[in-house]
């Protein structure tokens, strides 16, 4: 009996000491995560891009799909659902629910093993965003550990809403958001008791009840689910039957989401803004930011459609195209190439192409700078130019056309003459030039050879593009740019686009500018044909508003650029390979490309001219002569002068044969001649 006693006591005293050792291993537990205060919360969720009108444009990821959605942005019947499935006494615990741990430890204590599951959310929730999925008693240790401070630091609906946006759904999608846009194409707060039901039937085996996967697998846990929802008075039987009998329209896909609007724009973006915020691409692809961007969905489902109803996709020959915003460098619109999966090489920010003589309008503006006008008069005739170093350079017109007299800088830009702008080049000195495109943002290094002018040097379309808007804004400096604002996770804007300050940012002459954007509206004017007709004669019949632009051809590229005072849009076509295009239509492309996006650009916006700075006059011009015109001229195109600076001779060329009188200038008209200018309105 007394020997009985000393048992019981020892028995007494090891229980009394492993229930103190375990409550002062608890006591500790529960101190130690006091201390060390409330755990991040913080895990990878997915990028999204957002276009000009705040709809969702893409997503970026890194391996895997998040998006951070709060409790009330979640459907209440999927959340119900989720804990009958998973905790249905989940806001009763205090993190471990003690009579489910029981009866898992006594099965793994029979099996030997740790097969048996007794966790909570909470737990679940600790090992998502901390641990292993090993089965260990390290990692249950661990796992015990953040569950403490996981419930001491936070609300039950906070850990059920971090539970919910990081569980893991299968098929790269994590957390309820992307798991609802990935099976059923719409957000968690939208779903059905039957679709809910399904969702919440993932996480217990993600690859085994896929629906996907294995559709009898779900079937079954989703019955499960919605008795265990009945059970709890959740919903009524007769919900739970019609919700097993409803037809889900899973989404049907092959593979992972792709890019399907604009992914050119969208990695330029990214991009972009992983340089604004000092960063890697990889780090903000799953950083949970929101970029706001510049882009027009609807222009660029517009310059899509044009390409590639122009353009066989299935050839070879390839496109590059984008669309600013004049006044600020916004990009509209961009166009890579005709398919992205086949090659993320995006040809209009990355290929480096010559843009034949698309590139004149920089050294006409260098021109303008140095006395030319809208009259200057130069010979178009074919000539050898002996250079400094002894060569001999010959260019050439286009199919050798040549006017054999003197043409103006109005003819030669509309008719693209290439030896009036080899002779202009020259007499500017060959350095004028690299240095004018510096200062339309072409920053590259440019040989200072007479070719220049005719564009031999490589530059990108968003080069050029860039130099062309600040041509339609009037000289102000833009940057091309695609991202507007960034918003971080926690709903914080962390940049945000300053806006432009014009007027503490011009580069270039206002007057300058105007009169060359007015020169550039000549090819498409008729008025203009001389030995050859305007450059723009195949596509000026399909405009109906005024535009400036330039086009260029070499043998391997064919490039269009163009602007209203709305839009900038560039057009170049060509081959990956720089092989020559040997078929006539293929030099067409880039015109009638643009010639259609931008008229479908401008459907419906009232029409806008390009507005004269101060100091700027404008006069009619007998194209040919260069001279003021009078009623008796064939041709006359308003033509735009600095004020003091205009032209004050008359065309003679045509008046009738026995008036041989040369109009005069204002200090040797008489009264006659004087009200006759007055009637047929002539005169500065």
């Amino acid at each position: 009996m007394r020997k009985l006693d000393t048992v019981s006591k020892k028995i007494i005293i090891t229980i009394i000491g492993l229930t103190a050792l375990g409550l002062s291993t608890i006591g500790g537990l529960y101190a130690a995560a006091f201390l060390l205060g409330p755990p991040s919360l913080v895990n990878d969720e997915n990028t999204l891009y957002y276009s000009r009108d705040g709809e969702v444009l893409g997503e970026e990821r890194g391996m895997e799909s998040r998006y951070r959605i709060e409790l009330s942005e979640i459907d209440p019947t999927f959340i119900k659902a989720t804990l009958a499935a998973e905790d249905r006494r989940f806001y009763d615990h205090n993190g471990f629910d003690i009579k489910r741990i029981l009866s898992a430890a006594l099965s793994d204590v029979q099996t030997l093993s740790l097969k048996e599951g007794a966790s909570t959310l909470t737990q679940q929730y600790a090992r998502n965003l901390y641990l292993s999925h090993d089965k260990s008693w390290i990692r249950k240790i661990k796992e015990a550990f953040y569950t403490i401070r996981l419930e001491m630091f936070y609300t039950k609906d906070e850990i059920l809403e971090g539970y919910l946006n990081t569980i893991y759904y299968g098929h790269g999608a994590y957390g309820i958001e992307a798991a609802s846009r990935y099976f059923f194409a719409k957000s968690a707060e939208q779903l059905s008791l039957a679709e809910s039901s399904i969702l919440a039937a993932i996480p217990k085996g993600p690859a085994y009840y896929s629906p996907y996967n294995e559709r009898d697998n779900a079937k079954r846990r989703q019955k499960h689910i919605l008795q265990l929802m009945q059970e709890d008075g959740e919903i009524s039987a007769q919900e739970a039957f019609l919700a097993y009998r409803e037809p889900l329209a899973f989404v049907e896909r092959e593979d992972a989401p792709k890019k399907t609007v604009a992914p050119y724009f969208q990695d330029t973006a990214l991009q972009e803004a992983a340089h604004i915020l000092q960063t890697d691409k990889e780090t903000l692809r799953s950083g949970g930011y929101k970029i706001y961007t510049t882009l027009d969905k609807t222009l660029q489902k517009k310059l899509d459609k044009h390409i590639q109803k122009a353009i066989d996709t299935e050839n070879d020959l390839q496109a590059g195209a984008l669309s600013i915003e004049p006044e600020t460098g916004a990009v509209l619109a961009m166009y890579g190439g005709h398919d992205y999966q086949a090659s993320e090489f995006n040809r209009a920010i990355q290929a480096k192409r010559m843009p034949g003589s698309a590139f004149k309008p920089f050294l006409y503006y260098a021109a303008l700078e140095h006395g030319y006008d809208a009259t200057t008069q130069l010979m178009s005739k074919p000539t050898s130019f002996k250079l400094e170093n002894g060569d001999v350079y010959e260019p050439s017109n286009f199919n050798d056309y040549y006017a054999e007299k003197p043409i103006t800088l109005a003819q030669a830009i509309a008719l693209s003459d290439n030896i009036y702008a080899v002779k202009t080049n020259l007499y500017l000195e060959p350095k004028t030039l690299p240095a004018t495109a510096k200062r339309f943002g072409i920053d590259r290094d440019l040989p200072e050879v007479p070719s220049l002018a005719l564009g031999t040097a490589e530059v990108t379309v968003e080069e050029m593009v860039t130099g062309y808007g600040m041509l339609a804004n009037n000289g102000h400096n833009i940057q091309a740019h695609t991202v507007e604002k960034i918003v971080d996770r926690d709903g914080h804007t962390v940049y945000k686009r300053k806006q432009h300050d014009q007027k503490n940012d011009t580069n270039l002459d206002p007057k300058k500018t105007f009169m060359l954007t007015q020169l550039m509206t000549g090819m498409f004017d008729r008025e203009l044909d001389g030995y050859m007709a305007v450059t723009g004669a195949s596509i000026a019949d399909q405009l109906t508003r005024n535009y400036a632009g330039k086009s260029g051809t070499t043998d391997t590229d064919s490039w269009m650029i163009g602007y209203s005072p709305d839009i900038v849009t560039g057009i170049w076509t060509g081959y990956d390979d720089s092989r020559p295009m040997e078929r006539v239509v293929e030099t067409a492309y880039a015109k009638n490309i643009w010639a259609d996006f931008m008229e479908d650009a401008h459907d419906g916006k009232p029409p806008k001219e390009f507005t004269a700075p101060a100091g700027v006059v404008g006069l009619p011009i007998d194209p040919e002569t260069g001279k003021r015109a009078t009623p008796y001229c064939d041709k006359s195109r308003i033509m735009y002068f600095e004020k003091g600076a205009e032209p004050q001779l008359y065309c003679r060329d045509h008046l009738p044969k026995h008036d041989d009188n040369e109009w005069k200038t204002d200090n040797e008209k008489g009264l006659f001649e004087k009200w006759f200018e007055l009637f047929f309105g002539f005169g500065s």
